[in-house]
């Protein structure tokens, strides 16, 4: 069985570059943190950016990966890298988590609707796709919060996260199953999740954690 051949539209390649962005950017913030040296915010971007997009094509069996078929990001990385790196130390700037989740949520909405629709065009069931949206959505996140040694917060901070875009999903599967135009369901699935979350941040908003009663 061949793997699927994946043809993007122009609005396809925008959206994965501006959620591509999205996450190095809150990779970028994230190694900055941690004082890291310019390699160390390379990789720490390079697994928030490509992470997700990269499981997902490994599990759809999708060749070359999307990174590898767009090499020409690998060198807008590093150049936005170490340009970070000398911005930032000049300027002096506090970095805050809340500097971290909001291109975080951006690049969620965006990754989101890319890899759902990615599965959808490679022939997969619509509860599969919308998982794949997720993967997308929130693998590269987790790597970055580990290769940080920080517990990553789509598990620890009870703010909805990976429900956001397993929402905005099915906004795509049902934009899509309305023959909606494919630039309305990236956008409305983008927005929806993407937005979830900045609420979620915005207002505080957290999910019902465990209680454990001692006895």
């Amino acid at each position: 069985m061949k793997p699927p051949v994946i043809n993007f539209s122009t609005l396809q390649a925008f959206v994965e570059v501006a959620a591509t962005l999205a996450f190095a950017a809150s990779g970028l913030l994230a190694g900055a943190r941690k004082q890291l040296d310019v390699v160390g915010l390379c990789v720490v971007a390079g697994v928030s950016a490509f992470g997700g997009g990269t499981l997902r094509d490994v599990l759809l069996d999708r060749r070359p990966f999307f990174w590898v078929e767009h090499a020409d990001w690998l060198w807008a990385l590093m150049a936005l890298s170490f340009s970070a790196m000398l911005f930032l130390r000049r300027r002096h700037l506090a970095l805050t988590e809340k500097a971290i989740q909001w291109p975080d949520a951006l690049g969620l909405g965006l990754f989101t609707a890319n890899g759902t629709l990615v599965a959808l065009d490679a022939g997969m069931p619509a509860i599969v796709a919308v998982l794949m949206g997720v993967i997308t959505a929130v693998f590269g996140g987790v790597l970055r919060d580990i290769v940080c040694n920080d517990i990553p917060a789509a598990f620890h901070d009870h703010r909805p996260y990976a429900l956001c875009s397993f929402v905005g999903g099915w906004v795509l599967v049902a934009a899509q199953s309305l023959q909606a135009p494919q630039w309305a369901a990236i956008s409305a699935a983008a927005a929806t999740a993407g937005l979830l979350r900045g609420l979620a941040l915005w207002t505080g908003y957290t999910l019902p954690a465990w209680r454990i009663v001692k006895r």
